[in-house]
């Protein structure tokens, strides 16, 4: 690209991003709001902001924190700072009279919150907007995708795989079916491994100091909790309603066979196949080292769905495989199905030492 065309790119950019859209001006009107009830927003999206970049020009304006706006694609979710800790949360903002709301209400209820085996996302808080009564704002813990960052071994992944199965059990044992529980509905709580946190926008950067990445500590030496998130196709029934059956073809995974908007079908046997889809993409594609899920992950993909198994006995069969994975095996490093055979004899030396290494010393 030529410097003059990459000079104007710049301008623009840097033009466009001294001014907020619609949607920050949004969050913006309800930044005193939010504080008046214990969270606040980024420097950018508070009354009086300037650019950063205008008060110093010696600062290149993409290396500054408030040049990060927000994303356009997601204008209903806004990150904020708890005032009382400090911590990172999201912001969600939900019609007051939607399912959605009452079925993360329902599992971030008193009698189901403190359950081990709830994998729904946590609702610490709903706020009630000031001034349209239709909509309210949930908070919630801020979450990263799934395998941000990378899986390590093989013990990670059956970590998530059995926190998943787990968490999906729970909910059709409380009659809620997710519907699109797809690996954008599926994130992990990584607070644990960023000691020093990070940029809601810029994950791998420390969160004032975006030029500067963010330490991050090893997956293999902490375990961290998943969580299913957006209930806002999803569907709960009482434990006596006889018909539990639903219609929609609503969802991120389109290769659910039986979707249709008129034929009813089961929703609790369409969460089977999208996770075991997830499981599929995410983790037997990727690794040549986690082979021992491929029978469950074909019984949950089953086109059939009268032939898959409930979530109950999808856990009970994972448990099985997960108990004849020995120590040595769990611990082992992931090891891409493209990876180069010269490559894989070098890291798996790297893995075995390392692996003795951590026995020793434990």
């Amino acid at each position: 690209m030529p410097s003059s065309d990459h000079a104007r790119i710049l301008a623009l950019a840097k033009e466009r991003r001294a001014t907020l859209t619609v949607v920050e001006e949004y969050w913006k009107a309800r930044q005193p709001f939010f504080v008046e009830h214990g969270y606040t927003l980024r420097p950018r999206f508070r009354p009086g902001w300037e650019p950063s970049w205008t008060r110093d020009p010696t600062v290149h304006f993409m290396d500054t924190e408030d040049y990060l706006a927000t994303d356009p694609m997601i204008p209903n979710l806004m990150d904020a700072r708890r005032l009382s800790d400090n911590k990172l949360v999201q912001l969600k903002r939900i019609r007051r009279d939607s399912p959605e709301l009452q079925i993360a209400k329902y599992l971030s209820s008193d009698e189901l919150r403190d359950d081990p085996r709830n994998h729904s996302v946590p609702v610490w808080d709903v706020l009630n907007d000031p001034e349209d009564d239709s909509i309210c704002y949930i908070v919630m813990p801020f979450l990263r995708y799934l395998d941000n960052p990378p899986f390590e071994t093989v013990e990670n992944v059956l970590d998530c795989c059995e926190q998943l199965i787990e968490g999906m059990a729970f909910l059709h044992e409380h009659g809620v079916a997710h519907r699109d529980c797809a690996y954008k509905n599926i994130l992990v709580d990584a607070d644990a491994l960023y000691p020093r946190g990070f940029h809601p926008m810029r994950p791998h950067v420390l969160p004032d100091e975006v030029t500067v990445a963010t330490p991050v500590l090893s997956r293999r030496n902490f375990r961290v909790k998943y969580y299913y998130i957006d209930f806002g196709i999803s569907s709960h029934f009482e434990s006596d309603q006889p018909n539990k059956l639903v219609t929609g073809t609503d969802g991120m995974e389109r290769l659910v066979p039986e979707l249709s908007e008129d034929v009813p079908y089961d929703p609790f046997k369409v969460d089977i196949f999208i996770l075991g889809r997830m499981f599929y993409e995410t983790f037997l594609q990727r690794y040549s080292n986690v082979d021992m899920l491929a029978p469950l992950v074909s019984a949950m993909v089953v086109l059939n769905p009268s032939e898959r198994p409930s979530a109950g006995d999808v856990l009970k069969k994972f448990q099985e495989i997960r108990g004849g994975v020995n120590t040595l095996q769990a611990s082992w490093r992931l090891r891409p199905r493209s990876e180069p055979l010269a490559l894989t004899a070098v890291l798996d030396t790297v893995s075995l030492v390392r692996t003795l290494w951590s026995t020793t010393r434990a």
